[in-house]
């Protein structure tokens, strides 16, 4: 009944056109259009059971989303990284969903579904806290409209199944499982590149990056995710078109970039990256990073722990992430700073800030993000010393984060394996034992910079003959809790 509402206020008929058919015959929609079809071999089917795919593994949302739409009168299927990863015997995260309906024809058969994006629209189908991104078939385009380096500025023609396969980026995700008839629809040989574990690109590898230059960081994050060899011809032009990512938007990078890092094997993808010379377009510091003596150690320490939580389904911090990316840099500045007589809080400060606008030049870090960033590298400097002021610290909203990054300096040999015990300690202990390491005469960090002692003002001027040996064994007797910076 609900569905013959919505073709009777659609004005559809109960016969539903094929895709790819004329435009009159589906509401006259301009932007639906015959696109000019390559020669290539008949799709091939299989059983979704055949293939190892477990019907269980699929989301419901996702499959809610077909039967609806199918008993719409539409095709619907799953695509992407759901099925390719169902087909290796992965669990899979992301499913989407590709169908003939237009998103306004999408968005009128669910109560909660949005249009978004103007380049490449799309419908958000929410089903609780679940959303399936629904596109609709996209047709080959011979006159699309480009800026000057080709990238493709706007994709809302529509066209058939094929048309839509033929313009997706690799043949691995070019496979369309029906969860309705448990049916996989190969247009384009994905089935046995899976097999072959080979990454190949759809078409003209170079016109392809030209027409969106964020494939390049797709190709090496699917590459490093999945242990796959990527294609000669697919690999070839990458090196000569990497400037090309100067032109993507610099959101856009950021959200494949956290991608890639949220990929569980972040550290392969950066190698990846920077082998193939794709880092300068996104992380511009990464050569100077892995060049200091520190550096590397520090960022595999940083994304092996990442990559283990990814694995073991535990949520991940990106401003915990790039705060370890972009440390090293950070630490040089600052420790230059303090030797040239600036005191501790204001040197970090201005390191932080310095290396902040060269990043984003490249990569606009979001805002929230940045305030992490900049929490856990303000709290360093309260764990390279001991003391009373650790009950502070342990108030702190960051702790745990900024905690976790001292024990990854304590491991990268930045600080020293005493300091990391005591705080360790400390955070563990009851009461009673934290006060007992509170009394203990405190630590300073001994790895580092030598620590700029304050001047402290006074009411009256040392007489000669004052000072010395007395004011030493002062100072040495000082509370902890007021230890200078």
């Amino acid at each position: 009944m609900i569905f013959a509402f919505f073709k009777r206020l659609l004005g559809r008929t109960a016969a539903t056109p094929q895709a790819g058919a004329n435009p009159s015959s589906r509401g006259a929609n301009p932007r639906r259009a015959r696109s000019p079809r390559s020669k290539s071999p008949a799709p091939r089917t299989w059983k979704g059971a055949e293939l190892g795919i477990r019907r269980d593994q699929i989301s419901q949302a996702a499959i809610r989303t077909c039967e609806i739409l199918q008993r719409g009168g539409f095709k619907a299927y799953v695509v992407g990284g759901g099925v390719r990863d169902s087909l290796l015997g992965l669990q899979p995260k992301d499913f989407d969903v590709a169908t003939d309906a237009t998103p306004e024809e999408v968005q009128a058969l669910f109560r909660r579904a949005r249009i978004i994006g103007r380049r490449f629209k799309i419908v958000h189908v929410m089903f609780g806290r679940e959303t399936i991104e629904t596109s609709t078939f996209r047709a080959l385009q011979t006159d699309a409209e480009t800026d000057e380096h080709g990238r493709v500025l706007r994709d809302n023609v529509y066209g058939s199944q094929h048309d839509d396969a033929l313009r997706r980026d690799f043949t691995v995700n070019a496979l369309y499982y029906d969860p309705i008839a448990d049916v996989v629809i190969d247009e384009l040989g994905g089935v046995q590149d899976l097999r072959a574990r080979v990454l190949r690109m759809i078409g003209d590898p170079a016109t392809r990056y030209r027409e969106d230059p964020v494939r390049m960081l797709r190709t090496v994050r699917f590459a490093s995710k999945l242990g796959f060899a990527v294609d000669p011809a697919t690999l070839a032009p990458i090196r000569g078109l990497a400037d090309l990512l100067e032109n993507v938007p610099s959101a856009r990078l950021f959200d494949e970039m956290l991608k890639l890092l949220e990929s569980g094997h972040a550290m392969a993808c950066l190698r990846r990256l920077r082998e193939e010379g794709l880092h300068h377009g996104v992380l511009p510091l990464l050569d100077v990073i892995l060049e200091q003596p520190h550096g590397e150690r520090f960022v595999e320490l940083a994304l092996a722990q990442t990559d283990e939580r990814v694995r073991a389904g535990k949520s991940i911090s990106p401003g915990f992430l790039f705060a370890s990316l972009l440390w090293q840099r950070v630490a040089d500045r600052w420790q230059a700073r303090r030797e040239a007589g600036e005191h501790t809080i204001p040197a970090l400060m201005q390191a932080m800030d310095t290396v902040l606008d060269e990043q984003a030049e490249k990569l606009a870090i979001q805002r929230r993000f940045i305030a992490d960033m900049r929490e856990i590298w303000g709290l360093q400097p309260r764990f390279d010393r001991t003391g009373r002021s650790a009950v502070r610290v342990l108030e702190h909203l960051r702790f745990r984060a900024g905690y976790d990054f001292m024990l990854l300096r304590v491991q990268a040999g930045e600080l020293s394996a005493e300091i990391g015990q005591w705080w360790q300690d400390f955070v563990e202990s009851d009461p009673a034992a934290r006060e007992a390491l509170l009394a203990r005469t405190p630590i300073e960090n001994r790895s580092g910079t030598p620590r700029r002692r304050r001047r402290r003002s006074s009411s009256r001027k040392s007489r000669p003959g004052e000072g010395g040996q007395d004011t030493l064994q002062s100072a040495s007797t000082a509370s902890p809790g007021h230890a200078p910076d």
